[in-house]
C-alpha cells in the first residue's frame, strides 16, 4: 500500500483585526456618513456677542433721538396738559418755587402752557432745565421769575431731539407774540429780537419790567455749537413776585444749557449690565436652539434694552440737543 504523505501545513498569520465601526455599521468616511459637527470657536462667538451689543446701542439711540424720543415728548405733553389744566381748574398750579401747599416745587412739575401762534406752537413747560426734564418739553430755568412776573425768565427746550419744541423760534420776526398761561393767568410778550453767540445781550430792566428768553441749540441736526435766545418784552401788567428761595445762580450744573447729567450714569450702568445677559444669552441659543430660533426670541429683548439703554445715556448728553 502506497502511504501519501501531506505536505506540512505553514502556520498563517492571523487576519489584521477589523476596525471598529461606527453604531451607523458604516466606516468613517464612506458614503453617506454625515460629517462629524465643527467644533466651536470662541472668536465667532465673542464676534456676535459684540455685534449684538452693538447693533442694540445703535437702533437704541436713532430710536430715542427720533421716533421713540417724539413719541415720548407726545405722550409726556399730553399727560402734563391734563394735569395744568386740572390744576388751573381748582386754583392749585404753582405761582412761584413752592406748591400751594407750601413745599418745594419738584423737578418735571408743568407750571405753564407756552403758546406760539406765528409757530403753532403749544408745549406745556415744566420746572427744571436738567436734560431729562427737556426731554418731555420746554423747562423753565429754577432761578428765574415765573413767566409774568418781574424780572427775566428763562425757558429752554431742545432743537432736534424729543419733539423739537424750539427747532424754529430763530424764525420768529421782531413782534410776534408769545403767550403764556400760569395760576397767576395770561402772560403775553412780543418778540424784540434774536440773539446768537456773539451778539449784544439787551439792555436792563426797570422797575417793574419783565422780559422772557426762549433758548435752545445752534448748529446742524444733533451737533449742537452754540447758544440762540429769542427775548421777548412783556406787554401785560407785571404779576406778583413770590418769595423765592432758588436765587439766581443757585442752580446744578447739570442745569445750564449745553449740560449733560451727570447722575444718569447708575441707569446707563444698571441698563448696560442687562443688555449684556441678553446678548450672552441670544449667542447661547443661537448655539443651541438655531439661528431663527435665537433671533425671533432675542430681537424684541436686545431691541427694548437698548433703546432703553441708550435714552439713559442720552441724559448724559447737551439739554438742548
Amino acid at each position: 500500500m502506497t502511504t501519501t504523505v501531506l505536505p506540512a501545513l505553514e502556520p498563517q498569520a492571523p487576519p489584521p483585526a477589523e476596525e471598529a465601526a461606527p453604531p451607523s455599521g458604516r466606516r468613517p468616511g464612506a458614503p453617506g456618513t454625515p460629517a462629524p459637527p465643527p467644533p466651536a470657536r470662541p472668536g465667532l462667538a465673542l464676534t456676535g456677542f459684540a455685534l449684538c451689543v452693538l447693533a442694540a446701542l445703535l437702533i437704541g439711540f436713532a430710536a430715542n433721538l427720533t421716533v421713540v424720543g417724539h413719541l415720548q415728548h407726545s405722550r409726556d405733553q399730553q399727560t402734563a396738559y391734563a394735569d395744568l389744566r386740572e390744576q388751573l381748574a381748582l386754583g392749585t398750579a404753582p405761582v412761584g418755587q413752592r406748591t400751594y401747599d407750601d413745599k418745594p416745587l419738584a423737578m418735571g412739575a408743568p407750571v405753564a402752557l407756552l403758546r406760539v401762534p406765528s409757530l403753532k406752537l403749544r408745549e406745556v413747560v415744566a420746572e427744571g432745565t436738567t436734560s431729562g426734564v427737556l426731554m418731555s418739553g420746554p423747562g423753565h430755568r429754577r432761578d428765574t421769575p415765573l413767566p409774568g412776573q418781574a424780572g427775566t425768565s428763562v425757558i429752554m427746550g431742545r432743537q432736534w431731539g424729543y419733539g423739537s419744541p424750539f427747532l424754529s423760534i430763530g424764525k420768529l420776526p421782531r413782534g410776534a407774540e408769545i403767550e403764556l398761561t400760569t395760576g397767576q393767568g395770561k402772560a403775553v410778550y412780543e418778540v424784540v429780537g434774536v440773539r446768537r453767540p456773539g451778539d449784544r445781550l439787551p439792555a436792563a430792566l426797570g422797575q417793574g419790567q419783565g422780559r422772557l428768553t426762549l433758548m435752545t441749540a445752534t448748529g446742524g441736526p444733533y451737533t449742537p455749537s452754540g447758544v440762540l435766545r429769542v427775548d421777548a418784552r412783556l406787554k401785560t401788567p407785571v404779576q406778583p413776585n413770590p418769595p423765592r428761595y432758588v436765587r439766581s445762580g443757585w442752580i446744578a450744573p447739570s442745569e445750564e444749557a449745553l449740560s449733560g447729567e451727570r447722575g444718569a450714569w447708575l441707569a446707563v450702568f444698571l441698563w448696560s449690565q442687562g443688555l449684556l445677559l441678553a446678548a450672552l444669552l441670544v449667542v447661547w441659543a443661537h448655539r443651541a436652539w438655531g439661528r431663527w430660533q435665537a433671533w425671533i426670541t432675542g430681537v424684541p429683548v436686545l431691541a427694548a434694552l437698548g433703546i432703553a439703554t441708550a435714552g439713559a445715556a442720552t441724559r448724559l448728553l447737551p439739554n438742548l440737543l
